[in-house]
């Protein structure tokens, strides 16, 4: 069986960081896998750093003076790492007994996948339905736009948000979240790692997109179970909203060009003056100038 190395980003999340590094190891001892753990602490400004070098001085750690986001982080992990197989995990993602061998199994076996990843489960013990098909031009005008509201059955959410997969079966999916995604370290090293312009979101979809360019498949396997709290990092960024927006202009730019990038900035401006108009009639308390100032650094994206 293939060398495996588990990149894990640390951000702000000790106490997961910490659940999700043991479940880690536990993985490598129980199912006796040939494996190296990656963590890359991103400049946390809590106690991450101390607790990993006290609690897990074996791992391959790198350390970063500041957060230098997603996308830069994942490739700096890949890059001290040595294994013939990358496992992009969450630091809020707990593998379950089995999932590592069953993924790597898989991905040894199959002719034709680049890549393969596990049912997500929540804390309330429900699959999390987080596979999605790619973004296209008009999803950016349905989704997070007041029609997606009004209408949240319009064809184009339900093709998006795959309406008609009930994440309970085995399948061939366009874009699994990379909260747990396994690669081979060849398909890696021919698409170039994840694009560091999408700083924090659409880096894992971008990767996606490139890596079935290339003509491999992604495969989503229900059986192998991971456990996701979800959000823990992203939730404490300030300009979370403002990066989301950014990056998936950059993923529209980037796979269909002046149309892509036209939708988007209609979309996140619309969405503006939504929140505007929200905020004027029904006194919605929310920091002005802040959400401008957002705003206008998006359109200088």
């Amino acid at each position: 069986m293939s060398r495996v190395s588990v990149i894990v980003l640390s951000w702000n999340t000790a106490d997961l960081t910490l659940q999700c590094l043991l479940m880690v190891q536990a993985a490598f001892a129980r199912e006796e896998i040939d494996g190296e753990l990656v963590v890359v602490e991103n400049g946390s400004d809590d106690d991450s750093l101390e607790r990993i070098v006290a609690d897990h001085p074996g791992v391959v750690l790198v350390k970063n003076g500041e957060n230098e986001g997603y996308a830069c982080g994942v490739n700096q992990g890949v890059a001290a790492s040595s294994g013939d197989c990358l496992l992009l995990l969450g630091s809020d993602a707990f593998l379950e007994e089995g999932a590592l061998t069953g993924l790597l199994e898989f991905l040894e076996g199959a002719d034709g996948y680049g890549a393969c990843a596990p049912r997500l489960i929540g804390q309330d013990g429900k699959t999390q339905e987080a596979c999605a098909a790619f973004p296209r031009p008009r999803t950016a005008i349905w989704f997070g736009t007041p029609l997606q509201g009004w209408f949240p059955k319009a064809s184009e959410l339900e093709r998006y948000f795959l309406s008609d997969f009930a994440h309970d079966t085995d399948a061939d999916v366009e874009q699994p979240p990379a909260t747990c995604l396994l690669l081979k370290r060849s398909v890696w090293d021919s698409l170039g790692g994840m694009d560091e312009s999408m700083w924090l979101f659409f880096n894992d979809v971008d990767l996606c997109k490139r890596l079935q360019e290339e003509g491999f498949l992604i495969r989503y396997l229900v059986e192998l179970r991971v456990q996701h709290v979800g959000g823990a990092s992203t939730a404490r960024y300030t300009t979370f909203v403002e990066r989301w927006h950014t990056d998936r202009l950059h993923y529209m730019r980037k796979h269909h060009g002046l149309v892509g990038a036209l939708c988007a900035r209609i979309g996140t401006t619309w969405a503006f003056a939504a929140w505007g108009l929200k905020r004027a009639f029904f006194k919605v308390r929310d920091p002005f100038w802040g959400r401008v100032g957002s705003y206008l650094r998006f359109l200088r994206a």
